[in-house]
């Protein structure tokens, strides 16, 4: 991977930062991490959703946010459930991340769906300032165990 990871493992929990290229090169490197994070801990989030909001919040910050330093990518599993950030540069909130936005998305157009996604698919979501710009964060609860796939 690309950048210093920390990871740190307990029973009750466990996380991982990593630094990522301001570049699309980055959206599978996360989800690769987000991936092998939730199996190699046999965590009961749902992993294909985990890897999907954390390749939108990926692709967002690399496409909506100026400069070439890294992005960060921060992955919390806990016993509830995991939650995802992504830090970026930019001091100024995603738009919509919190409030949907009237009418759908026009069906034509390939961009415009992320946060739609994240909002929908999440527990819940949001953004808070950092001191070098700003975290998107979303979570996701635990599956229950007679609901997951064998």
């Amino acid at each position: 991977m690309n950048g210093p990871a920390l990871h740190d493992r307990s029973a009750a929990s466990a996380s991982w930062r990593i630094a990522l290229p301001h570049t699309t090169a980055a959206v599978p490197v996360a989800r690769a991490l987000v991936r092998t994070a939730l199996a190699e801990l046999e965590h009961a989030a749902d992993s294909d959703t985990a890897e999907l909001l954390t390749a939108e919040l990926v692709a967002n910050a690399v496409e909506h946010t100026a400069g070439s330093g890294p992005i960060e990518l921060v992955v919390e599993l806990l016993p509830s459930g995991c939650q995802v950030e992504v830090h970026d540069p930019d001091p100024a909130p995603p738009g919509n991340l919190t409030q949907p936005t009237r009418g759908e998305p026009d069906p034509w157009q390939e961009h415009g769906r992320g946060l739609l996604l994240i909002r929908t698919l999440s527990s819940s979501c949001g953004h808070r300032p950092t001191g070098s710009g700003k975290a998107v964060w979303f979570r996701l609860p635990v599956v229950p165990a007679q609901r997951r796939p064998l």
